[in-house]
């Protein structure tokens, strides 16, 4: 049975500060966005084949999802990417595995689904362009996972909220933020309406 949902609010100072491991990277700035890069599902292709190799036994799949898993999108060059595994908060069946590939693990949000996100920095002289990979990783069954890949189908199939969500990212990003957190809260308002109706579509 799927866990029951888990509301994500928008996130304090600090709470931005406890689930980061480390200091939390603060932006203090306007958030870059470019053209959709068709070369971003490629470097999604070749992470999530290695990230395979890697996991071995472990029962897992991964996903594309964020902005750069839609095309036409704009987007921060950056490729998020959905690991999901049987049991998030079991750091130790997924975390070293993956560190050879050049993954840490960055953040941990045990009340929030056991949410864990790994990150991987790309060199400057990179092929592509992408400067980093978010890993989300979630466990099976948790609720969070079908609204990503929910609001990831709206947006690759449904134009009107495509372009909505594209106006909203560029207005947001014009304004300027402390953390990228909450560059993403801003956005809660519009993808709660295109959650909404593509529930209502689905249902």
């Amino acid at each position: 049975m799927p866990e029951p949902e888990i509301a994500r609010v928008s996130m304090t100072t600090e709470e931005i500060e406890a689930a980061n491991l480390g200091a939390a990277p603060k932006l203090n700035g306007q958030v870059t966005l470019r053209e959709h890069d068709p070369r971003w599902s490629e470097v999604f292709a070749v992470e999530a084949a290695s990230m395979g190799e890697r996991l071995g036994a472990l029962d897992h799949r991964v996903e594309h999802v964020g902005s750069t898993s839609v095309p036409e999108l704009p987007a921060k060059p950056v490729i998020d990417m959905l690991l999901i595994v049987p049991d998030s908060g079991d750091e130790e069946s997924y975390v070293p595995p993956l560190e050879p590939l050049g993954f840490t693990l960055a953040i941990r949000e045990p009340e929030w689904y056991e949410h864990r996100v790994l990150r991987k920095r790309f060199p400057d002289d990179r092929a592509h362009s992408a400067e980093t990979v978010n890993l989300h990783v979630l466990s099976a069954g948790c609720a969070e996972i079908d609204r990503m890949l929910l609001f990831r189908d709206r947006l690759r199939t449904h134009e009107g909220d495509r372009t909505l969500y594209a106006d909203t990212k560029r207005g947001l990003s014009r304004q300027t933020w402390e953390y990228m957190q909450n560059y993403a809260d801003a956005k809660s308002e519009v993808v709660a309406g295109i959650l909404e109706r593509a529930a209502a579509e689905a249902g």
